[in-house]
């Protein structure tokens, strides 16, 4: 019998202040401002920063999290993580409440696996143009990533959003003749390439005269 996946949980503190000043001390608390939106008015929230840290590590970010606000459960979803862009630390986060089966809108990042014909027999490279996705669909179902399997991708091949498996109840939302990942040469080999054919011929030198007696 499979192992049941448990429902990740958070605790959430019920925000009373709010405004930079209130944002600042929050964080110098190791604690991290944020917003609970959705079905009602949104509730202003802080969490502790080493629990938003394990989380974001734990690798459940893009499932439903079970948040505990002041006695009372809500269902929610993380929608956005703002960071420092020096340490990355997270500065602020918003969360989505959500029913298992609404319907939602959600960005997904897109993997590949295995190693491409083009890499491998013609020396070119895989370039992923397109990281991420955007797709619909229940909010219990939202995967981790979208796998692309490359290695059927000969020189000049590409994958389309159109061509990307999604899972089940699932649709696109992203442009489907948007490219997602293509195999190309290189453009340092490209350069080289061309420099070759720009270089002008050195004609080759004369041979010595003679001396004359």
């Amino acid at each position: 019998m499979a192992k049941r996946h448990s429902v990740p949980s958070l605790t959430l503190e019920r925000r009373e202040e709010a405004g930079t000043t209130a944002a600042h001390r929050l964080r110098r608390a190791g604690k991290v401002p944020g917003v609970v939106y959705g079905h009602g008015d949104p509730t202003p929230v802080a969490i502790e920063a080493k629990h938003l840290a394990e989380f974001l590590h734990s690798g459940d970010k893009a499932h439903i999290v079970e948040a505990r606000i002041a006695g009372t459960k809500d269902s929610v979803l993380v929608r956005r993580i703002e960071a420092d862009p020096l340490t990355r630390r997270p500065l602020n986060v918003d969360f989505q409440r959500v029913t298992r089966d609404e319907e939602i809108f959600a960005s997904v990042a897109v993997t590949t696996v295995g190693t491409a014909r083009g890499v491998r027999d013609a020396g070119a490279v895989l370039d992923v143009v397109t990281h991420q996705l955007d797709i619909k669909g229940p909010a219990h179902g939202i995967p981790d990533a979208l796998t692309i399997d490359v290695s059927e991708l000969a020189l000049h091949d590409h994958v389309t959003a159109a061509q990307v498996a999604l899972p089940k109840g699932f649709a696109l939302v992203t442009a489907p003749d948007t490219i997602v990942v293509s195999v190309e040469i290189s453009r340092a080999a490209v350069s080289v390439g061309v420099e070759e054919e720009l270089a002008p011929e050195v004609p080759a030198a004369a041979p010595a005269a003679a001396p004359t007696e």
